[in-house]
């Protein structure tokens, strides 16, 4: 069964993807999934961070008024 994606599981995985490419693990032939998987998993992380300081910044206002 696979795992909902949340932000700490993308991270993770998206750092051994960068691993594996530094360590020269990934075959020629992986390479294109790896960079396709790791570019989805940065827009997620991405989009969940600026998600995250949008809600911060508003509930900062909220107590400001």
């Amino acid at each position: 069964m696979e795992e909902k994606l949340n932000y700490t599981n993308a991270f993770e995985e998206l750092q051994e993807i960068v691993t594996e490419i530094e360590q020269g693990e990934i075959s020629v032939d992986e390479l294109s999934a790896k960079v396709k998987r790791a570019t989805t998993l940065i827009k997620f992380c991405k989009l969940k961070l600026t998600t995250t300081e949008e809600d911060v910044n508003s509930i900062l206002k909220e107590l400001e008024n």
